[in-house]
């Protein structure tokens, strides 16, 4: 970390993108017009209100594709993001998208293990997953790769997740610290390191993907490129690429598009051929 950064002004995604609120209505009314006309399945993982998956179902073969939504870990849930099935549902692909508990109400730390709960119950059936997410949620897309699924449960397959598609990811917390974001958060310099995947063991296995609109501030740049290397330097398969004119709010577009090259990436990963 940098003491001459801004991370106030790095990090403060809608500040720096002001027709963000448009942006997200967009969202929420081309995610209920797909829910429309494509009928879902609700997966409960836990009690709450909020520990349920939505699976788009394509034809029910080969590894799922998971997208876990952002919102800085403290706003929005799966249901704004539904249309953002339609890419890899016209290939034939399911794609689950969950929703989890927000903080302040929960920590982070029990954020990564709502979602490792909702990746044991999408493991019933019998396919791996491909965890793609944005954000936030792109944070605990690394996390689920770099899990150690059978400590989780002995019952998982060790390759339960064989990639990450992380989208304007953060892997390293501790700059929120000292963030208005934090506010909800509530991190330390400890906790935030803690559930920070940058510090955690790297995956043994698996590959990961890590993009970012070509606009994102130049902390969210560092980010993916920070966790690449170092994964990489692990010898995990990494990729870091830019997404040109997209800012954070826009950067998750092309999941919508059948033909984009996002979609197909994760195509690709999912063992379809492109």
């Amino acid at each position: 970390m940098s003491a001459s950064v801004d991370y106030e002004v790095e990090y403060n995604n809608r500040a720096r993108v002001p027709e963000n609120p448009a942006i997200i209505a967009g969202w929420s009314r081309d995610a209920a017009a797909y829910r429309a006309t494509h009928p879902l399945k609700v997966i409960a993982y836990g009690a709450g209100e909020r520990q349920r998956i939505d699976l788009f179902s394509g034809d029910g073969d080969g590894p799922i594709v998971v997208f876990i939504h952002g919102g800085y870990w403290q706003a929005l849930d799966g249901s704004f993001f539904s249309h953002l099935a339609a890419g890899l549902n016209a290939h034939g692909i399911d794609v689950a998208v969950p929703s989890y508990d927000l903080c302040p109400a929960v920590s982070i730390a029990d954020i990564i293990d709502e979602m490792r709960a909702a990746m044991r119950a999408l493991a019933k059936h019998g396919r791996p997953l491909v965890v793609s997410g944005h954000s936030a949620g792109a944070h605990l897309a690394a996390c689920m790769l770099a899990t150690d699924w059978r400590a989780f449960d002995a019952s998982l397959p060790v390759d339960l997740v064989t990639a990450a598609y992380a989208i304007s990811g953060l892997f390293d917390l501790r700059p929120l610290v000292t963030t208005s974001i934090n506010t909800a958060l509530k991190l330390d310099d400890a906790s935030a390191e803690a559930v920070s995947p940058l510090f955690w063991p790297p995956p043994s296995r698996g590959t990961l993907d890590a993009v970012v609109g070509g606009n994102e501030s130049a902390e969210y740049l560092r980010q993916s490129r920070t966790i690449v290397d170092a994964w990489q330097a692990a010898s995990i398969a990494t990729r870091f690429a830019t997404i040109a004119g997209a800012n954070h709010f826009t950067a998750i577009a092309p999941l919508a598009d059948a033909n984009s090259s996002m979609t197909l990436r994760l195509k690709q990963l999912a063992g379809r051929q492109v």
